[in-house]
């Protein structure tokens, strides 16, 4: 006999379905809540509202545990490239070294962009926001090769997949280029996917860059972690356009836009942006420690908690010995990471963080490693965008291929005010 959930209303009982996801977790079903009783749920930022149900990516807040496909994060960083972590995510499966070699060159035969496309960044000023310029470029894409708006069948979306997620590259390195006034640089057939932005990024007219293991390493690992991370603000997003039957460019645009926020990709900015003051200002780390507990003081500690994960973000922990691995390899000393490791080892001992469980998220030290890469701190999104693009894509996927799937249309309780009467311009005052 299936599970349900009693609900009383109005002194009747509904009964509920309880859907059990593989992993053991639970979900009462209310889709047909308001047919059935003519209430709704009110869920200010569906903190505790399931959107859909997904087979890409699962999380365990409480146990720090996150899974691609059923993979465990930890052994993707160490085994998986970016692209074979992209393949499994959008597509649900590791590939053969067919499919991956179908795939890479499908990667290089759309890194570069069509001709008359270029001339759009002409029209961006130094002043012109990264994020800004990706989100439209990315949206302008569908002009240039109608194939890939209404993919209609397997080839055709896979096509389209390796498309956006190459030139999502070309562009974020295009926009940056665009924003510093050089000439933008063409993708190169022989470089892979993480060799090939950094030459797109840095290389010039008169010198090709040539990229260290440990950066393309460490870049690729920053790639792979940020893949997919289940129905945060920006997948949601991407989710609600692809209902409406967006074109896959349209939706993950729009998801582009969600990412910009301050606090969902713009956070490891912020974390930059704070150590950087905590630096330049001469502060203690531990005082700052204890001005951050006093509400009065107005600082505001970034980079440490997350509101899925309870005990410790698993990525960080990565994150952090590439880090270290990183900067000792390349014989950099950075000043941001010893006040970091100061910020963490407080936050670790002191009874205040730890009872918040306001451990280091993986914003805390993907910014160091995007910072001795040389990546520009208004280019830092825009990273966190082309690495999330496999899970932006395998959600779209999912929605696109739902046979059931109907546009999304949440609810409201409307607190507004009750019938006004209209009154002429000439009478009001």
């Amino acid at each position: 006999m299936s599970e349900t959930a009693k609900l009383i209303l109005d002194g009747r009982e509904y009964e509920l379905p309880v859907v059990t996801g593989t992993m053991g977790e639970k979900a009462v079903d209310i889709s047909a809540l308001r047919a059935n009783t003519g209430y709704i749920t009110l869920d200010d930022g569906y903190g505790n509202t399931g959107s859909c149900e997904s087979k890409v990516t699962f999380i365990d807040g409480e146990k720090g545990i996150l899974r691609y496909r059923g993979y465990p994060i930890e052994d993707l960083a160490k085994n998986s490239s970016f692209i074979e972590t992209a393949y499994l995510v959008i597509f649900g499966k590791l590939c053969t070294q067919q499919e991956r070699d179908d795939f890479a060159d499908l990667l290089t035969q759309n890194a570069p962009l069509h001709q008359s496309m270029l001339k759009h960044f002409d029209g961006y000023g130094s002043n012109g926001q990264p994020m800004a310029i990706l989100s439209a470029m990315v949206n302008s894409l569908t002009a240039y090769d109608p194939q890939v708006m209404h993919p209609e069948d397997e080839n055709d979306l896979f096509y389209a997949a390796a498309s956006l997620m190459s030139k999502v590259r070309t562009i974020a390195a295009a926009s940056y280029k665009t924003t510093i006034g050089e000439p933008i640089v063409y993708p190169r057939k022989d470089l892979k996917y993480v060799e090939n932005f950094l030459h797109m990024m840095f290389s010039s007219p008169y010198h090709d860059y040539e990229p260290t293991p440990e950066v393309v390493r460490a870049l690729n690992m920053f790639f792979v972690l940020h893949a997919d991370h289940e129905q945060n603000c920006s997948t949601s997003t991407v989710r609600m356009v692809a209902s409406s039957k967006a074109n896959m460019f349209a939706s993950a645009s729009a998801g582009i836009s969600a990412l910009w926020g301050r606090l969902h990709g713009g956070a490891n900015v912020a974390v930059i942006e704070m150590l950087q003051k905590i630096h330049d200002e001469g502060l203690d780390p531990a005082v700052f420690m204890d001005e951050v507990k006093d509400k009065a003081s107005g600082r505001k500690l970034m980079g440490f908690g997350h509101r899925v994960y309870k005990n410790f973000d698993p990525r960080a922990t990565i994150l952090k010995e590439a880090a270290f691995d990183m900067l000792e390899k390349m014989h950099i000393e950075d000043p941001l990471l010893d006040v970091a490791l100061k910020l963490e080892e407080v936050a670790l001992e002191d009874d205040y963080f730890v009872e918040r469980k306001l451990y280091p998220n993986v914003d805390f030290y993907s910014g160091i490693i995007l910072r001795a890469v040389g990546i520009p701190l208004d280019m830092f999104t825009v990273m966190f965008a082309i690495g999330r693009m496999p899970g932006w894509i395998a959600n779209w996927k999912e929605v696109h291929e739902d046979p059931k799937a109907r546009i999304y249309r949440p609810r409201q309780v409307y607190q507004g005010d009750l019938d006004q009467i209209w009154v002429p311009r000439s009478e009001r005052s």
